[in-house]
């Protein structure tokens, strides 16, 4: 890191490596309503060349609902066990960068799916940026509770392999970090400490 920007790894056959070292494995991406999974996650797949896939997106077309309609007609637990069988499924097709929803990753069935094929990394941001993030979207489900849920999730999401702020910075910096951060959980650190 140079001052505080990461040198972009496209000259490094980083991408490659990484997309290798994956073995077919996906990158989920966890974290709270906000911070970015589904922006971010279209520019990290674009840059390693691999699918983008967003649950949520997989979830209404499975369900022919949107989310909000889901948690209206059914209630949060026959969401959650749609969300959990729709993860299991997509998880079955890597390499791809998959965005999960907010509260995914509080089923222990998730959580092990996620650990046993993919490469799991928490976009952590601060509560004042997901709530200016999140103001926007008057649709989605249980805005005005993240202050509440933060607290309750932030254990299960520290368990990714990988952690990496999500701020008010150009996304593209936020994937470089993503870039950098992933070798040592693929067993390439080794490799990308050589000179180059």
């Amino acid at each position: 890191m140079v001052n505080g920007a990461i040198q972009k790894p496209a000259d490094t056959g980083l991408e490659e490596a990484l997309v290798q070292a994956l073995a077919g494995r996906s990158i989920v991406l966890v974290g709270m309503m906000g911070a970015g999974k589904s922006s971010i996650g279209r520019r990290l797949a674009t840059r390693l060349g691999i699918p983008f896939v967003d649950a949520d997106t997989e979830i209404e077309s499975a369900a022919k609902m949107t989310i909000p309609e889901i948690f209206e007609k059914h209630g949060e637990p026959y969401f959650r066990a749609g969300e959990t069988r729709v993860i299991a499924r997509l998880l079955d097709h890597g390499p791809q960068v998959l965005a999960t929803g907010g509260g995914a990753i509080m089923d222990p069935q998730t959580r092990a799916l996620i650990r046993d094929k993919a490469i799991s990394i928490w976009l952590k941001a601060d509560v004042e940026v997901l709530l200016r993030r999140t103001k926007r979207r008057g649709d989605r489900p249980l805005v005005e509770r993240i202050r509440e849920l933060l607290p309750q999730r932030e254990p299960f999401y520290a368990e990714a392999d990988v952690v990496v702020q999500s701020r008010d910075e150009p996304h593209d910096i936020i994937v470089d970090e993503i870039m950098a951060a992933m070798p040592k959980p693929l067993g390439l650190a080794a490799q990308e400490e050589k000179p180059l």
